[in-house]
This record gives structure tokens, sequence and C-alpha cells, in this order.
């Protein structure tokens, strides 16, 4: 027979993920956070979702899982995070799952986190431009961030919630006040518009999507997403038709599932999948992996812009490089001017939000 505090310790462990003890009161409870694990879990990384129960979080949290860098797995939101926890919990893979609920939670949630995830808020629905979503994001991303600042100042932080070009000035002007921004540990995920890019780039030269890499620039809305189809990998050729009918595709790829989903939701499959691969390398360039390149939106100088997306490699401290942009022709050229005069509104309305 074995004794029983062990059961109970057991008993608890199982337990663990529903009902995360209290920080402040874990130290008496005979069961620190660190035990309350089932053995044999993976090593790898802690990893924070807010907004883990709506239509990105959910896919997000599932996949995030999966994923074998993923040692604990935070799943936060104001509504429903206990079921999504009770359900992605069962899965037979090495993260274990903790659900957090309501704004009482979010500090518990965050503390001791690597890597936090935001897709929290509204999501776009059909007549909708990004900027009427501003103010309802906007507001939600600054408490996340709040919290973020005061428990896991050192966290990398991938944000997702629309409008990225607003809501990741809004995020660095959060930190900032705060006293902990570092704009290396935080990164826009416009990975969605390279997702995309890949795709549609594949079908028109009959190449498997994964064989494709088209570098996105600029922004995550519209004209701010600028695909540079002259760096195409491997090296190609468009006709000016072709140029066009892709770079339009690219940019309203957002646009045309809104659309298709007719009022009931927009990208939320594709983005968590996209989500996914951003962090996943992320936490490669946290493991110490070299040669670590994706595209973000990032407080840059490789225009005048305060933020920009581009090619960035990433490591152990977040964002290590930004890359320039490399040639471009007249067309991209063109389009880099109208992708930055919107991009100056976006940022600045961002900046303003915080600072107003």
């Amino acid at each position: 027979m074995q004794p029983t505090s062990q059961v109970n310790q057991r008993i608890a462990r199982l337990a663990a993920h529903l009902n995360p003890p209290n920080l402040q009161t874990e130290e008496t409870s005979g069961l620190m956070r660190e035990n309350c694990r089932a053995k044999g879990g993976s090593p790898g990384f802690k990893v924070g979702i807010l907004g883990a129960a709506g239509g990105i979080g959910q896919p997000l949290a599932m996949l995030m899982k999966m994923n074998p860098l993923v040692s604990v797995l935070h799943l936060y939101d104001v509504v429903n995070s206990p079921g999504v926890t009770a359900d992605i919990s069962h899965m037979d893979t090495g993260a274990v799952v903790r659900g957090f609920l309501g704004q009482q939670q979010l500090e518990d949630a965050l503390t001791g986190m690597d890597l936090v995830i935001i897709p929290a808020g509204v999501p776009r629905k059909p007549g909708m431009t990004r900027d009427d979503l501003f103010n309802i994001n906007a507001g939600i991303v600054k408490t996340l961030c709040e919290g973020i600042a005061k428990c896991c100042p050192k966290a990398i932080v991938n944000l997702i919630s629309n409008p990225v070009n607003s809501t990741v000035p809004i995020a660095a002007e959060v930190f900032k006040k705060a006293g902990t921004y570092d704009p290396n540990r935080l990164l826009g995920v416009t990975m969605l518009d390279v997702v995309r890019a890949n795709t549609f780039v594949a079908e028109v030269l009959g190449l498997d999507p994964r064989e494709v890499d088209v570098p996105v620039v600029g922004g995550h809305a519209g004209v701010t997403i600028l695909p540079l189809l002259s760096q195409v990998k491997p090296p190609c050729s468009f006709t000016p038709k072709e140029i066009d009918f892709l770079t339009d595709r690219i940019q309203n790829g957002g646009t045309e599932v809104v659309e298709a989903k007719a009022g009931t939701g927009s990208a939320t499959l594709s983005m968590a999948y996209a989500a996914v691969k951003f962090a996943d390398a992320c936490l490669r360039g946290l493991r110490g992996d070299a040669n670590i390149v994706e595209c973000a939106y990032v407080a840059s100088q490789v225009t005048e812009l305060p933020f920009f997306a581009s090619k960035v490699r990433l490591g152990r401290y977040g964002v290590e490089e930004i890359y320039p942009l490399g040639p471009l022709n007249e067309y991209e050229r063109a389009g880099l001017e109208k992708a930055k005069k919107e991009l100056a509104g976006s940022i600045q309305k961002g900046v303003t939000f915080i600072r107003k």
C-alpha cells in the first residue's frame, strides 16, 4: 500500500491542470507548481496563450500542445477557458496544460512564461475594416500587455490581435511606460501573409508550397502587405498580369475568407497554423538554433518608420538581426511608398491611443 500522502499528491497532480494552485498560497500547499506535472513530461519552454478560447485561440492551443518544444502551456481567456483546457489537456503529448479564467487570473497565467502569444480580441466581420476593430482590440491589448510587463517582462511576445499595424505600437508604448520595453522581444505576427503568398505563388508555378519562399514586407493590412515577388525562391519570373493578380490576392486574403464565411468568422484556422509556425521559429531561436529567419513586424530602421515588417533572424533574445529589403523593382518601389504612407497613420494611431 502507498502512504496516503503520496496518493493525495498524485491525485493533486492529476487535477493541477484544471485547478492551478494560487501562486501566493502554493508555498504552504505542499505541492509546488513545478511538481504539478505528470512524470516523464518533456523539457521545454513555457508558453502562454491569451485569448485561448477564441476562434484562433482554440486551434492555436491545440497545435501548441502538439509542439515538442513546449513543456507547459497556459491557456487564458475571459470566457470558456476551463472547457478548452480540459479538452486539450487530454491529448497525449508532453506539454502540461493549465487554464486561467478572467482578469483576476491573468497574472497567474503570465508568471514564468518564456513566450506569450496574443490572439485575443474581436474578429473582423463582413464590411468591417481593420480600423473598425481598433477601439475594442486596442483596449484588450493594453490590458494584457500591462500584465506581461508586470509578470513576465523578459518573455518573447507574439502579437496577433488586429490591427497589428497599430497594436504592436500600443504594446511598445505600454512596455515603455512600465520601463520593461525590449524591442527585440516584441513581434507582430505577419506570418499569415507569408503563408498565403507561398501558397498562391506555388499554385501559379505548379510547385509544393513548402518549397516556395516569398518575402512579405511592410505591415499586416491591405496595401501595407507587400509581397516581394522579384525575390521569390526558387527564382522565377511573372508576367505583369500575374504580379497584379498575386499581389492583390495576397493583400486581400483576409477579406476573401471573411466574405467566404459570410458573417460566421474570419481567418482562424490558417491564422492559427501561421501563428504556430512563427511561434515554433521563436522557440527554436530561444533554444539556440542557428539561422532561424522569418518575416515579422518589429521596431525597425529598415525604413524611416518606427515599425516595419521584414525578414528577421531569431535567437535566444528574440530578434537578433533585421535584414534590409534587398533590391526592389519599380512595381515594388511604388508599392513600398503606398505601404509606408498607410503604415505611418496606423502606427501614429496606436501611439496616440496610449499617450492621449
